[in-house]
């Protein structure tokens, strides 16, 4: 067999440490007449930097011109396509498929895309792995280059081994953040064995825009035990010597294939190349993008000249027909005047003023006078040069084309994008602060505003041009506070800075970021009219400030005025503002600096913010309703959703709110969990933490443990809700910031709802006036303790619209404290002459704390005994009595009937005689009764009769009736 047929390989290292060198068939040769196996080195062994092992005579040789070797490593740094043995897999939700067509509907096209020099990972929400495995023979090392700009999307590496299970380098996981535009590195050790080495990346899709994707280069990986053939140098490299462990970059203006062992120049006349270029290109004919212009120092005349240069490298050729040639240099032009701050000595430059001194640009620096203070800080908007604490520059992802350009460019009233390499390069320009502090008089604040930046620019796009303004605290890392897309008409934007320390502003405008080597869209730029920082310090002043004189200082020397004091007007001396009034950082000069706290809140000693104290009090209907929230102080959370993004990808909102109390300080804190940061660091450390947000409230995105594959819960994109306290009250409305009613369900009973009104002080450009929060407190008894948050039904989000944010607060807590009003007594029975009262509350019961249930009452009283007894005595008389008296008168009305009906008889037999005698009628044994006299008039005995009797509606006349023994008859 022919040795092209075949080639060797070594066997899997025994118990003992030894191995075999085999003879493999090449694909789709017989096997026939093979060599036998030959013992093999030791498993060990292996070759030096720029050597191979030779398999044949298992000796190291060097490796020869146009070709490299790391002995035991392995190199990528040739990206066109995806070199063999790595793979991509791609994750859905919680399902894992792999790089064929069976992946679901919106993955189908996320993987990792080679792009020459590097290699660029997905930028939508589907998780995609990168995966390479590898077999060390003892322990070793993997290093790559990365580029990772975008928070949005998460970036881990991790490694498994061949059981699938994680290795233990949890510390280096999580990838860190790179600033714009440039190159970080990332290594980690490796243990002998196999290693399955995974690049994954997550975006987090929750609008319509796009994250920026990874950037992966130069994957080294240390440790393999040999390498039986070097590698051949890639295209635009080259290896001049035997033995070499890496390849050179061809310099500009020649070119390389893969292999090389030297660079071909380009003709010089026609063609150029870039640095690494695998080709020459033809020159182009110049044209107006291939040149700009500055301006040159102001001379003592106070003229400036416009001088035209060729962008470098130059690359176009002047001498085509169709070229233009560039343009004479040497106009003279009036200079503008000075930034603010700065003046012309009659040199060819502005200088800054010196300290304690003024000018707006035009002047020279005059002193302030006294009881004043210069107004540090910086304004630009003359563009003559570029200021001192100000740089500019280019950079390219893919190459260095844009090297020692200009990024921006100085045009007089504006500073301008410059024309760059191609148009996906980044322009920069970076402006470096080394601190801000607040005047003199208002030294001691804390937690208040120390300064702002504001800047005035337009964009004019035609293509997918975007602009990046970016911060760096300490020069830890550098974060996008904000981004505009398209065209945008002139506007202003300000961040306010809450810290004194290190900063430095970024712009960076980039045209497009579609891959391309040409300038199709070089009209397509950003202009920026005005930079302005206040209270910078190293700063210079425009102007001067009112400040207040000390008694025992004269001249123009100032003392700060203590925290919390404004100065008078007329006196020019220091007075503390009012209580329940916080200063402005704006204006301390004048009573009217210092501003009304909110209803409901009160500021703090140094009247440095307002704040509620966590006791508020309402009169309702003549009755006094006393709210203490003390119990609600501590941060409330709320974790609502889940909600998906357009490719199902579940996430939840994740808020805290800090009520009240605390002395104003915002508690509320959301943070970035990608580098799993331990509650230690974040208080040991807080204030370095970039990923840390503290505010009244505050909003994390959490990705949950289950979705995406993740080991844990992932909170990122923290933001800012509210860092400013505005007011408590019953009603809905504050400050032009409502609840409306609809929002919430309607409260179970009378005790009306309390609401904390927050306000954001940053603006962005989807909430031009900030985001507003409210916080609607409502009593419920039955939720004790720290109650339950909720959002409105109708925005799950906790906003409908981005800007506005609701919050129901219901607990026990949030109850008025009880009066007299709130309980009522129950009067027990008299016993033994003795009564209990007590006391209970009213059902059901909506109050908390405040007066306790009295005691309950014991008074004396009469037992019901002895006054049944009395009863029961006075009864029987009356009904004895009531008997004795009905038989007594129905007797009487017996012989008065029968006495009236013998007269009447008598009177009908005979007519016109009298009546016999009386005693006629006497029947035996009835005593005669003489002289008995009947009057009109009755007496009480009478009047007893007369209701006893039947008739009781008759009326008979009374007529005297004698004895028989009369003379008269």
């Amino acid at each position: 067999m022919r040795k092209k047929d075949y080639h060797f390989e070594y066997t899997e290292c025994d118990s003992s440490g030894s191995r075999w060198r085999v003879a493999i068939p090449n694909a789709a040769v017989d096997c026939s007449g093979l060599p036998d196996p030959v013992r093999g080195k030791e498993c060990t062994f292996s070759c030096a930097s720029g050597e191979y092992l030779e398999m044949k005579n298992q000796v190291c040789s060097k490796c020869g011109e146009g070709t490299y070797s790391l002995g035991s490593g392995i190199k990528f740094d040739e990206w066109d396509e995806l070199p063999a043995g790595f793979s991509n897999v791609a994750t859905f939700m919680d399902t894992v498929v792999g790089p064929s067509d069976t992946r679901p509907d919106g993955c189908n096209n996320s993987s990792w895309i080679p792009r020459g020099n590097y290699i660029e990972s997905n930028r939508d929400d589907c998780t995609v792995s990168l995966i390479y495995a590898v077999h060390l023979k003892k322990s070793g090392y993997v290093f790559f280059e990365y580029q990772y700009v975008d928070n949005n999307i998460f970036f881990e590496f991790f490694i498994q081994n061949d059981q699938c299970q994680e290795m233990d380098t949890a510390a280096d996981k999580w990838v860190k953040l790179t600033d714009n535009g440039e190159w970080g590195s990332h290594s980690v050790m490796l243990k002998a064995g196999t290693n399955i080495l995974y690049w994954r990346t997550t975006g987090i899709l929750m609008g319509s825009k796009a994250v920026k994707p990874v950037l992966v280069k130069n994957i080294t990986i240390e440790g393999v035990a040999y390498t039986s053939e070097c590698f051949p140098c890639k295209p635009g490299t080259f290896s001049n010597k035997p033995g070499s462990f890496n390849c050179q970059v061809c310099p500009r203006n020649t070119y390389s294939q893969k292999g090389a062992k030297e660079c071909i120049k380009c003709a010089e006349d026609s063609q150029f190349s870039e640095e690494g270029s695998s080709e020459c290109m033809a020159r182009p004919p110049c044209t107006t993008k291939d040149y700009f212009q500055i301006h040159t120092p102001c001379d003592k005349d106070g003229k400036t000249q416009v001088m035209y240069k060729w962008i470098e490298p130059k690359i176009c050729r002047e001498d085509l027909t169709d070229a233009i040639r560039l343009p004479p240099s040497g106009e003279k032009k009036d200079c503008p005047p000075c930034n603010p701050g700065f003046y012309n000595n009659g040199s060819s430059s502005c200088h800054p003023c010196p300290p304690g001194m003024f000018s707006d640009g035009t002047k020279e620096c005059r002193q302030c006078p006294a009881g004043t203070e210069p107004a540090l800080g910086f304004e630009y908007k003359w563009w003559n040069v570029l200021p001192g604490n100000m740089k500019t520059s280019c950079f390219n992802v893919g190459n260095s084309k844009c090297d020692g350009m200009n990024g921006w460019e100085v045009a007089g009233d504006h500073i301008q994008s410059g024309a760059g390499g191609s148009d996906n390069d980044y322009l920069i320009l970076n402006l470096h602060i080394p601190g801000f502090k607040p005047p003199t008089s208002m030294t001691g604040a804390m937690g208040s505003e120390l300064g702002r930046i504001t800047f005035v620019f337009e964009t004019l796009c035609s293509a997918d041009c975007v602009l990046y303004f970016m911060v760096d605290i300490n020069r830890k890392s550098t974060n996008v506070v904000e981004s505009w897309g398209g065209t945008k008409e002139k506007q202003a934007y300000t961040h306010v800075i809450f810290k004194n320390a290190t900063f430095t502003f970024t712009w960076a405008f980039q045209r497009t970021n579609q891959g391309q080597d040409n300038r199709r869209f070089i009209n397509d730029m950003v202009k920026i009219y005005s930079i302005t920082a206040t209270n910078a310090v190293d700063g210079v002043a425009s102007s001067c400030r009112a400040c207040a004189l000390g008694s025992e200082q004269s001249g123009s020397s100032c003392v700060p005025c203590p925290p919390g004091h404004y100065i008078e007007k007329e006196t020019n001396q220091c007075e503390e503002c009012p209580p329940d009034t916080y200063l402005s950082i704006h204006q301390v000069y004048g009573k009217e600096a210092c501003i009304p706290c909110g209803p409901g809140s009160r500021s703090t000693q140094d009247h440095s913010v307002c704040y509620s104290d966590c006791f508020f009090h309402h009169e309702k209907e003549n009755q006094s309703l006393h709210y203490d929230f003390s119990n609600l102080s501590s941060v409330g959370s709320l974790m609502n959703g889940p909600s998906f993004t357009s490719k199902g990808t579940k996430y939840f909102h994740f808020f805290n709110i800090s009520l009240c109390g605390h002395e104003g300080k915002k508690m509320a804190l959301c943070a970035n969990n990608i580098t799993d940061f331990t509650v230690k660091e974040v208080v040991a450390g807080s204030d370095d933490y970039t990923g840390l947000v503290g505010a009244y409230v505050c909003q994390s995105t959490i990705i949950p443990s289950e979705s995406k594959g993740f080991r844990a819960a992932l909170s990122s994109q923290s933001i800012i809700l509210a860092d400013t306290f505005l007011g408590v009250t019953v009603e809905t409305t504050l400050q032009n910031i409502n609840i409306k009613e609809d929002m919430f369900p309607v409260p179970p009973s009378q005790i009306p709802d309390v609401h904390f009104f927050y306000k954001s002080s940053t603006t962005t450009t989807s909430c031009v006036n900030g985001r507003s929060t409210a916080v609607k407190i409502r009593c419920n008894p039955a939720k004790p303790g720290a109650g339950v948050l909720s959002v409105p039904s109708k925005c799950p989000a906790g906003t409908c619209d981005g800007c506005a944010f609701y919050f129901l607060w219901e607990s026990a807590e949030a109850c008025p404290l009880c009066t007299e009003h709130d309980f009522h007594e129950i009067e027990g029975a008299c016993k033994r002459g003795f009564q209990e009262t007590l006391y209970v509350w009213n059902e059901p019961k909506w109050c908390i704390k405040g007066i306790s249930l009295p005691e309950k009452k014991l008074s004396t009283c009469e037992t019901v005994d002895f006054w049944l007894k009395v009863g029961a005595g006075v009864g029987a008389f009356t009904a004895v009595l009531l008997v004795a008296l009905t038989c007594y008168f129905w007797k009487k009305n017996q012989k008065l009937e029968y006495k009236y009906s013998k007269l009447v008889m008598t009177t009908n037999s005979k007519e016109c005689e009298l009546p016999a005698a009386d005693s006629c009628a006497i029947m035996e044994g009835e005593d005669n009764e003489e002289e008995v006299v009947y009057s009109n008039k009755q007496s009480l005995l009478g009047k007893l009769k007369s209701l006893a009797t039947k008739e009781k509606e008759d009326h008979f006349e009374s007529v005297q009736l004698k004895s028989a023994r009369s003379p008269n008859i």
